[in-house]
């Protein structure tokens, strides 16, 4: 019986450290997204309806409460904590349900969330022509973000940044032939706009996110199933 019991210790041990190391990579690519260049400076400035941010908001709040949980399961099992493993058992079961509940969301908003960042990049098209020196912040961030994702423009190329391409036409400059390349204001500049970049960029990031989310739902469950096994152990001594 003693051998039955340190072996669900060890496997409730190793699967809070798991459990641990998920929440941390969920908490920092969300992080990540949140506060990147996309998000902080590229989407922010954007007047959409709908708060594209809410879902990474929500996993950087999950990922946090999973390391917790994490560390608290790990000391629980150690230390044969009934308390702590009663906090863990409820702390999962709350996270879980609110996965599901997220996904629930996540599914049924899709549409509406890639309405709002075709939105909020259509507005922010806008900024690239203003000659405001309040969007200088956002222009400077906006052609460092093209030079790297070798394109030009937000929306419809070089065009979008109106007179203010004489300012900022070097990271809009195509340096080979291996990549698509046009002729705009006697320049040769990359032909591709980053209105599809930018999109696929963000979702790919969120992508990763919710598939380490989802995953963790299975692994969650295998920890409900442990952290009461376990305390029905502790409760027999």
């Amino acid at each position: 019986m003693a051998g039955v019991n340190v072996c669900i210790k060890c496997s409730m041990f190793i699967f809070n450290f798991v459990f641990w190391l998920c929440g941390a990579i969920i908490l920092s690519v969300a992080i990540s997204i949140r506060a990147g260049k996309i998000g902080q400076e590229i989407l922010a400035p954007g007047d959409a309806d709908l708060n594209l941010f809410i879902a990474v908001n929500i996993l950087i709040f999950v990922g946090a409460v999973i390391m917790i949980l994490g560390f608290l399961g790990c000391c629980g099992a150690m230390k044969e904590n009934q308390f702590m493993m009663i906090l863990f058992f409820v702390g999962l079961l709350m996270i879980l349900l609110l996965q599901v509940a997220a996904g629930i969301v996540a599914t049924t908003r899709k549409s509406k969330t890639e309405q709002a960042l075709n939105k909020t990049l259509l507005i922010n098209a806008r900024l690239l022509s203003s000659t405001d020196e309040n969007e200088r912040v956002f222009q400077k961030a906006f052609s460092e973000l093209q030079e790297e994702l070798k394109c030009c423009g937000l929306v419809n190329g070089a065009s979008d940044w109106g007179s203010n391409f004489q300012h900022y036409y070097r990271t809009c400059e195509c340096p080979s032939n291996q990549i698509p390349c046009t002729k705009y204001s006697g320049k040769t500049i990359y032909k591709q706009s980053c209105f599809a970049s930018i999109s696929q960029m963000f979702s790919k990031r969120l992508f990763i996110v919710l598939a380490l989310a989802f995953g963790l739902a299975a692994i969650e469950v295998l920890g409900l199933i442990f952290s009461i096994v376990l305390y029905c152990q502790m409760r027999k001594k």
